[in-house]
């Protein structure tokens, strides 16, 4: 793996009133070639995680990043989607040319604006991310498919309200330090374990504080050759990126088992040469607290049924053994569905540059990323580290 990170840009997530699509991305484009050193003439290729799905009126988007500055005129520029995984879609687009020696330089961004659709269509635009022959029908769109996921999970290994509940509080409790997130709030492991009035149940047994945030936002990255990289700033290599596709429909698959998860995290570590000893803190997918117990095991910490055990013993706290989401997640950070790859892989070279700020882990030498769309469908570890 020759790539490497050598600049980055991150927009606050929420709901961002007077904001465009178009201002987005172009406000990370532009700062992240100042973050990098570098000009626009620089920038070889320009790669777009946009899921869109209906949020945007404005479908053809790739062109919009030219609209940073006139200087990128010209350049080629490609949008990629793969669901929820969309920034990290982009992200390996970019590796992938680096690595065939298509481009030395690229701007990847990945951008969402969510909120200004009618909460009735933003359920039907996330559905979109489901099998649709056997899930478009489901109550309460893709948080229904999750709460069935969840059920499915609790009848076959017990309750799990109290590790779920933990799940949340731990990443709401990372994010009120995190600058970009949308929910800067600390509940508390009582608030959202308890069922109330602010804390409703919805879909199946998970509650209002089980699921992640409907989100505008934006991030990118640039990208380099590791000689280039070298003679920079700052250089965060990947020492792998692996992507696992699976089937689409859950009837053809053990659900609770995220197989594609396991095999990407495999391949990952087998390509890095390390193993889940060695990360310093994992950025993962908690698109619903049930996604992240399940990616614990999927990722090798626990066995099958076993993953709530880490969430209660604090494993993953910010200070455990293995932190988890320190950023906060996508529960508190927010899920602007064609940023959140991106996001994950800015976060984490800030922890591994050391300039996280409040959501720092001490001494982060390697650190671990998984992004996925769809119910573990499309899914993607990324593995950082350091080298200037």
């Amino acid at each position: 793996m020759t790539a490497c990170i050598v600049g980055w840009a991150h927009s606050r997530f929420g709901k961002l009133e007077g904001e465009t699509l178009e201002g987005l991305i172009t406000k990370v484009a532009v700062e992240a070639l100042d973050h990098a050193g570098i000009g626009p003439d620089d920038v070889d290729e320009i790669v777009l995680g946009h899921f869109n799905a209906g949020f945007s009126p404005q479908d053809f988007t790739a062109s919009l990043v030219l609209q940073a500055d006139d200087r990128l005129r010209f350049k080629p520029a490609t949008r990629v989607e793969n669901a929820c995984a969309t920034g990290s879609a982009a992200v390996r687009q970019g590796i992938r040319a680096i690595d065939a020696n298509a481009a030395r330089i690229v701007l990847v961004v990945g951008a969402e604006q969510m909120t200004t659709t009618p909460g009735p269509e933003i359920g039907k635009n996330l559905l979109k991310a489901s099998y649709l022959p056997e899930d478009g029908d489901t109550p309460a769109g893709f948080a229904g498919v999750f709460g069935k996921i969840a059920q499915a999970y609790f009848q076959r290994y017990g309750d799990q309200s109290d590790a779920l509940a933990m799940i949340a509080a731990k990443n709401h409790k990372n994010g009120v330090e995190n600058p970009y997130a949308q929910m800067r709030k600390d509940f508390g492991y009582e608030f959202c374990r308890q069922e109330s009035e602010k804390n409703p149940f919805v879909a199946g047994p998970l509650k209002r504080t089980d699921c992640s945030l409907v989100s505008d936002g934006a991030a990118a990255l640039i990208l380099t050759d590791t000689a280039t990289a070298l003679k920079m700033r700052r250089a965060v290599t990947f020492r792998a990126n692996e992507h696992v596709q699976d089937f689409l429909p859950m009837s053809k698959r053990d659900i609770l088992s995220f197989e594609g998860c396991e095999r990407a995290w495999e391949q990952a570590l087998k390509k890095a040469g390390v193993t889940l000893d060695d990360l310093s803190f994992v950025e993962t997918h908690d698109c619903f607290t049930i996604a992240e117990l399940i990616e614990y095991e999927a990722m090798g910490l626990a066995k099958p049924g076993e993953g709530a055990r880490l969430a209660l013993d604090g494993t993953t706290a910010k200070d455990g053994r293995l932190p988890v989401n320190p950023s906060g997640g996508l529960k508190a950070k927010g899920h602007p569905i064609g940023a959140t790859g991106v996001s994950m892989h800015v976060l984490t070279a800030m922890q591994l540059t050391g300039e996280a700020g409040g959501i720092q882990v001490p001494g982060a030498k390697l650190g671990g990323i998984f992004n996925m769309g769809g119910a573990a469908v499309a899914n993607y570890v990324s593995i950082l580290d350091r080298i200037r």
